[in-house]
C-alpha cells in the first residue's frame, strides 16, 4: 500500500494559513498571507525531491484553484515541481468544484474522499502528495489515512490563523533538516495504535 504524504507549510506559531500570497486566505479576517515569500529559494530547492517522487497528487478545492492558474502554464522542463505536478494524476476533492480545467485531473466528491482516498493507496506507484490544503488535511487526519507528514516550519510568527491539527494526533520524528534561510523541515510518520 503506498504513503499518503502532507506538504504543509507552518510559521513558527503553528499557522498554515495563506503562506503564498496575501490574497489566498483572508478568512476570519486574516491579514498575514504570503509570510513564505522571504523563503521561496528554499522551497523550490528543498522541495523538488518529494514531487519528483510523487506518484499522484491530491488536492481540497481551494488550493487546487489557487494552483491550477499559475503551475498548469509552467512548460519548462527544468522546472521539475512543474514538470511532476502536470504529468502525474491530480485529484481534487470537493463537493462544488463541478470541472476540473487542469489536464489529469479527477474530481473526488468530498462524501467519497475515503473511499477514494483507500482505493488510491491501494494501487501501485509512488506516494500520493497532498500540498497544502489544510481543509482536507483535516478530514485525512480524522479518517487516519495520513502515512506521513512533512511541515516546513518558517521563522517567522503572525500571532493567529489556521492551524494544521484540530485533533491530538500521535506522531513520531523520522527525520529533520534545516535550510540556509532557517526553514526546518521535519518529516513525521503517522504513529498509529
Amino acid at each position: 500500500m503506498r504513503e499518503l504524504v502532507v506538504l504543509e507549510f507552518m510559521t513558527l506559531d503553528a499557522v498554515v494559513q495563506a503562506p503564498g500570497h496575501a490574497a489566498e486566505d483572508i478568512d476570519g479576517g486574516f491579514a498575514q498571507g504570503g509570510w513564505t515569500q522571504p523563503y521561496m529559494v528554499d522551497h523550490r530547492e528543498f522541495g523538488a525531491a518529494e514531487y519528483a517522487q510523487a506518484g499522484d497528487f491530491l488536492f481540497g478545492r481551494r488550493t487546487y484553484e489557487i494552483w491550477q492558474p499559475h503551475w498548469a502554464t509552467i512548460t519548462d522542463p527544468e522546472d521539475s515541481i512543474a514538470a511532476a505536478l502536470n504529468s502525474r494524476p491530480k485529484y481534487v476533492a470537493s463537493s462544488t468544484l463541478e470541472e476540473a480545467s487542469w489536464p489529469g485531473t479527477t474530481i473526488i466528491a468530498r462524501d467519497d474522499l475515503e473511499r477514494a482516498v483507500q482505493q488510491l493507496k491501494s494501487q501501485p506507484g509512488g506516494p500520493i502528495v497532498v500540498p497544502g490544503s489544510g481543509q482536507l488535511v483535516h478530514a485525512l487526519t480524522a479518517a487516519n489515512l495520513v502515512d506521513r507528514y512533512q511541515v516546513w516550519i518558517h521563522p517567522v510568527a503572525v500571532g493567529s490563523g489556521k492551524r494544521l491539527f484540530t485533533q491530538p494526533v500521535p506522531l513520531r520524528l523520522i527525520d529533520s533538516t534545516s535550510t540556509p534561510t532557517g526553514v526546518t523541515i521535519l518529516e513525521f510518520k503517522s504513529h498509529r495504535a
